[in-house]
């Protein structure tokens, strides 16, 4: 599939980001919420990764149309967490398992090193297969799982936690 990386803007892929999200949401165990998330709720969550200075990555095909896009934050509040981040990969139910999700998270990856983040995280739904074959492809490796660690669809979902390690920084400090 013949897509191109772009930065996405509130603006200009809130609506679709919203729809992937929500389909995500009522679909799938990729996030574990019930309730779709409103244009306001995916604006303020794009002004939150502006103002902490992660990228939010799309992914559009030839007509402009958002395929994907992926995002990272962090990963606990705490000071010592600073130089790990948590990842997230959500495509269009339209174009997955089509090369989208690994071109953005190839890209994922290569931002955070630069950005001088050491450890990359991504939780998944210890059931989700295509999302693990994914993330060990790019060289993640099992960090641990959490058994019945959220419910939905009336059954107990397990977390498992994705890390690869990255090369920065170079000279990190507790300050």
């Amino acid at each position: 599939m013949k897509s191109r990386l772009i930065e996405c803007a509130p603006d200009a892929h809130a609506v679709a980001v919203r729809e992937i999200f929500n389909d995500a949401i009522l679909n799938t165990t990729a996030l574990y919420e019930y309730q779709p998330r409103s244009l306001d709720a995916v604006l303020q969550w794009f002004g939150g990764k502006a103002r902490a200075g992660h990228p939010v990555l799309g992914a559009v095909g030839e007509n402009d149309e958002l395929l994907g896009f992926a995002t990272y934050g962090q990963f606990r509040v705490h000071p010592a967490y600073k130089y790990s981040i948590e990842h997230s990969v959500y495509v269009h139910v339209a174009y997955r398992r089509r090369g989208v999700a690994r071109l953005l998270l190839q890209q994922l990856i290569d931002r955070a090193e630069a950005q001088q983040f050491h450890t990359m995280i991504g939780g998944i739904d210890a059931a989700n297969a295509a999302s693990i074959a994914l993330h060990e492809q790019q060289g993640f490796t099992l960090a641990g799982t959490v058994a019945q660690a959220g419910y939905k669809f009336g059954k107990w979902l397990d977390l498992a936690f994705y890390q690869k390690i990255l090369n920065g920084p170079k000279r990190p400090s507790e300050g």
